[in-house]
């Protein structure tokens, strides 16, 4: 009996966890990234309690896989170093079931591409189309011959060719502002055990514990897009030299890295929902689906739910002809209306995760002097349970439809 055979474009943390997820259904999984390999450096990835819930409800330790590390405490925090908010982990495991981990992005995507079947990841191999037939879409590429597929997963990024080509009245990506750099560091000797962000006036810097023991660091400003300087090194110190501790020391550090080390992009979102995440039998997740700010580290958590829920609506991929173990009878024909589930399971939460995200982004970039203080005013007395209560959207959010 032939299984059925689900093709993923782009090998980023939701593609994985969609190829995780239908091999554990069943499916043959090929997936295609154009990269010749997966990177080796890179920044971090925050892995908040309902993307942690996800991971588990497909088996994959997130914590086991690539190392775990929980902060003692998450913030914000002034320029000076006063803190306008503060949560203990521990509360939020305790409200949550599991405090958030981040880990480094490399050893994460290397964790989940090793759980895959040998073979199943095919490196250099850039999608070109996807002929999207009603019964079998083909899947052509830079190398060979076509895919046939029961189901192609688009997951090619912020930029996906495969959204524009069969969406393409949607308006596209909207520049949010602002640019940000990144990167990882070693600080041990530091001594710091929050994760925190520092507002300033349009400008923003996060410090990240890893879960290797190395420090993710970020930092966003308000500038036109496509701004560059000549050393992004330069600027970070001139930009937030005169910070709190430890932002003046860890600069330190990055001013001894090679500049190749530090990553820059400029933000952005998606301007307006798709009007669905599935086309055919194509699925979109992730960035490809509905790109969101990074305010609030739900970028890649959303790409993790969007796979769990797609694989789990799907008919399982070894038994394409007879029941479930449910006692219902599921068939390829289902592949279909399970991408309407999915589009009808996830379109409207995504879209409010983007949404929240980048009205957080504008409040945390506002420039004018006034408004900033109105903003750590109000931040600074808002009880912090309330600002816990606050998140029980994001975090209490993922389930799997019935």
């Amino acid at each position: 009996m032939r299984k059925l055979h689900a093709v993923v474009v782009g090998a980023g943390i939701g593609g994985l966890t969609a190829a995780l997820a239908l091999h554990g259904r069943g499916w043959q999984v090929t997936v295609c990234e154009r990269a010749p390999e997966l990177p080796a450096t890179g920044a971090g990835i925050g892995l908040a309690p309902n993307a942690l819930r996800a991971l588990d409800a497909i088996g994959v330790d997130a914590a086991r896989a690539a190392g775990s590390a929980v902060p003692a405490t998450m913030g914000v925090r002034r320029s000076d170093g006063r803190w306008l908010t503060r949560v203990g982990t521990a509360d939020m495991a305790a409200r949550y079931g599991t405090a958030p981990i981040a880990v480094p992005r490399p050893a994460f995507t290397a964790a989940l591409a090793a759980a895959l079947p040998p073979g199943a990841i095919r490196y250099g191999t850039a999608v070109t189309a996807v002929d999207d037939a009603a019964d079998r879409p083909s899947v052509r590429t830079v190398v060979g011959p076509p895919l046939p597929a029961d189901l192609v997963v688009a997951a090619d990024g912020i930029r996906s060719p495969l959204r524009h080509a069969h969406f393409p009245a949607h308006p596209g990506l909207h520049y949010l502002g602002e640019t940000a750099w990144r990167t990882v560091l070693d600080a041990p000797d530091l001594g710091i055990s929050a994760m925190s962000e520092t507002w300033g006036r349009g400008e923003r810097f996060g410090v990240t514990p890893l879960s290797d023991g190395r420090f993710y660091l970020y930092a966003t400003a308000l500038v036109p897009a496509g701004s560059r300087s000549a050393d992004p090194r330069a600027e970070l110190l001139d930009r937030f030299g005169s910070w709190h501790h430890p932002i003046p020391a860890l600069l330190d550090r990055v001013r001894r890295l090679d500049p190749a080390r530090v990553l820059q992009n400029d933000l952005y979102d998606l301007a307006a929902p798709l009007p669905a995440l599935h086309h055919g039998r194509i699925a979109w997740l992730g960035d490809a689906a509905h790109a969101m700010a990074p305010n609030l580290g739900q970028g890649g958590c959303q790409a993790i739910e969007d796979a769990v829920v797609l694989a789990h609506l799907l008919p399982p991929g070894d038994d394409p002809d007879g029941a479930d173990g449910s006692g219902s009878r599921r068939s390829p024909a289902s592949v279909p209306a399970a991408l309407a589930a999915y589009t009808a399971a996830r379109r409207d939460r995504t879209d409010s995760v983007r949404v929240r995200a980048r009205r957080v982004g504008r409040l945390g970039a506002l420039r004018n002097p006034l408004a900033a203080a109105a903003r750590d005013l109000v931040v600074r007395t808002t009880p912090d349970r309330l600002a816990l209560r606050g998140m029980d959207g994001l975090f209490n959010g993922f389930n799997l439809p019935r």
